[in-house]
C-alpha cells in the first residue's frame, strides 16, 4: 500500500510532528534552561496561528467587496467571518491571562536571551492591521523609525504590496456610499433628519447653560464640546466643511459614507438594513477588541518590564499605551452615537420607502 493510499490519521492532519519539534528554548540552548520560556513561545506561536486564520478570512471578505458591487447574498458570509475575527480577538485577549501567569522574574531569566528579536517583528500582524485599515500615515513611530524598519526586505515588500491594495475600510467605505435608500425621489434623509439632530443638539446645549451645578470651567468646557460636535455633525452634510475636518483627521470616512452609516443605524429596524447594521457592529467589536487588546499588551509590559526599553528597542509601556490610543480604523463609527436620536423622535420614513425595505410577503393583501 503506497502512502497515499494509507489511511490518514490525526497526528498527520495537523502535521503533529513540525508543530511539537518547533518549540525551542534559547535558553536551553545557552545551558540555562528557563522553564517559562515554554510558556512564552507557546503563546506567540499560537497568537501566530490565529493571526494566520484572521487573514485566511480576511481574504473571503475582501474578495466579497472587492468588486465595483458586492453581492447582497454574500454579505451574510462577510458579517459571518467578521464575527469569527471579532471571536478570535476574544481570545487573543484571554491569552494573556495565561501569559500572566509568567512572573516578571520568571522572565527575567530568559528575557536577555531574546534581543533584538521581538513581537514588533511579527510580520502578520502588521498585514492584519494594514489589511483592516490601518494607513502608515496614521501609525506611531516605533523607536524613532516606521513600523516596518525592524522587518526583513522581503517582509517590507510584503507590506508595500498589502498597502497599496484596498484595505477593509476602503471597500466598507466604497458599499457604503452605494447604500440605496438615504436619497431617493421625494425623499432626502440628510434634510429631514439634520434639523432633528440640530433641534437635539440645541436642546443639549441650553440644559448645559441652565444646569446650575455647573462651576463656570466646567460649563465652558461643555459648551465648547457640543459646540465642536455641532461643526462635526455640520459637516456631514457639507462637502466643503467635510474636506477641511478630514484633512485636520476629524473624519476618516467620506462624508457620503457617513451619512449611510448613520442612516442604517438609525433606521437598522427596518429588515434590509438588519444585515448592515450587523455588519456595521461588528466592524466596532474589531476595533473595540484591538484597542483592549492593545491596552492590556502594554500593562502586562509595565507588569512585566516596568520602564525598561522592549527587546525590540522600544519605549516598551508607553509606546503600546499610546498606539491603543492613536492606532483606531473604525473610530467614525464609534463618533456617529453622538447623533443618534430615540427612535421616538426620528423623521418618519416616507410609506413607499418603508414598504420598499420590508419582506413584501408581510405585506397585508388588499
Amino acid at each position: 500500500m503506497s502512502d497515499s493510499d494509507r489511511p490518514l490519521t490525526y497526528a498527520q492532519h495537523l502535521r503533529l510532528d513540525r508543530l511539537l519539534s518547533s518549540q525551542e528554548r534559547q535558553s536551553a540552548l545557552k545551558g540555562q534552561p528557563a522553564h517559562d520560556e515554554m510558556l512564552f513561545i507557546i503563546v506567540h506561536q499560537a497568537y501566530e496561528l490565529w493571526f494566520k486564520l484572521i487573514l485566511f478570512e480576511l481574504d473571503r471578505i475582501q474578495e466579497i467587496f472587492s468588486g465595483p458591487v458586492a453581492d447582497d447574498r454574500e454579505i451574510g458570509q462577510a458579517v459571518h467571518g467578521l464575527s469569527r475575527i471579532a471571536r478570535v480577538q476574544k481570545l487573543l485577549i484571554e491569552q494573556l491571562d495565561v501569559l500572566e501567569s509568567m512572573t516578571p522574574l520568571d522572565f527575567l531569566d530568559f528575557r536577555d536571551l531574546l534581543f533584538p528579536a521581538s513581537g514588533f517583528q511579527s510580520l502578520q500582524f502588521r498585514l492584519l492591521e494594514t489589511r483592516l485599515g490601518l494607513t502608515r500615515a496614521e501609525r506611531l513611530t516605533y523607536a524613532d523609525k516606521p513600523y516596518d524598519a525592524l522587518l526583513s526586505e522581503p517582509e517590507r515588500a510584503r507590506i508595500a504590496e498589502a498597502e497599496a491594495a484596498p484595505s477593509l475600510f476602503d471597500q466598507v467605505q466604497a458599499w457604503l456610499e452605494r447604500t440605496p435608500f438615504v436619497s431617493r425621489a421625494g425623499y432626502e434623509f440628510s434634510a429631514a433628519y439634520r434639523e432633528a439632530v440640530l433641534r437635539a443638539l440645541g436642546g443639549d446645549q441650553e440644559a448645559v447653560r441652565r444646569n446650575p451645578s455647573l462651576a463656570e470651567e466646567a460649563l465652558e468646557a461643555e459648551i465648547a464640546a457640543l459646540d465642536a460636535a455641532l461643526t462635526r455633525f455640520k459637516s456631514i452634510f457639507d462637502a466643503a466643511a467635510h474636506a477641511k475636518l478630514a484633512a485636520e483627521g476629524a473624519w476618516r470616512l467620506s462624508a457620503k459614507a457617513l451619512q449611510a452609516a448613520l442612516f442604517i443605524n438609525l433606521y437598522r429596524d427596518e429588515p434590509v438594513l438588519q444585515l448592515p447594521f450587523r455588519l456595521l457592529s461588528v466592524l466596532m467589536d474589531i476595533d473595540e477588541n484591538l484597542t483592549t487588546w492593545r491596552y492590556r499588551h502594554a500593562l502586562m509590559a509595565q507588569r512585566m518590564i516596568g520602564r525598561k526599553v522592549g527587546t525590540g528597542g522600544s519605549s516598551g509601556f508607553d509606546y503600546l499605551r499610546r498606539t491603543a490610543d492613536r492606532h483606531r480604523i473604525f473610530g467614525d463609527l464609534f463618533a456617529l452615537s453622538t447623533y443618534f436620536l430615540p427612535r421616538s423622535k426620528l423623521p418618519p420614513l416616507p410609506e413607499a420607502l418603508r414598504r420598499a425595505m420590508g419582506y413584501s410577503y408581510a405585506e397585508k393583501a388588499p
